[in-house]
């Protein structure tokens, strides 16, 4: 291995969504940080086998609607 060319590994803490941690090696961060997650397979619907609601952020699918109406879509 080249020398000077790889990101530095260490431990850091992963907080889940609900509050749980556990220790890990990463190159993300600094020794000791946390990273914690929005989304984790404890919550994702992908995971957990509950289906996904559709969330209009800001009426974004609406405007596609409303846009898009006499295409069929």
């Amino acid at each position: 291995m080249k020398e000077g060319i790889h990101p530095e590994y260490h431990f850091i803490e992963v907080k889940m969504t609900d509050g749980s941690t556990y220790q890990t090696r990463s190159t993300w961060g600094k020794e000791g940080d946390t990273l914690s997650l929005d989304i984790d397979p404890l919550a994702h619907p992908a995971w957990t086998g509950q289906s996904a609601k559709l969330m209009d952020t800001g009426g974004r699918v609406s405007k596609f609607k409303n846009k898009y109406a006499g295409l069929g879509f």
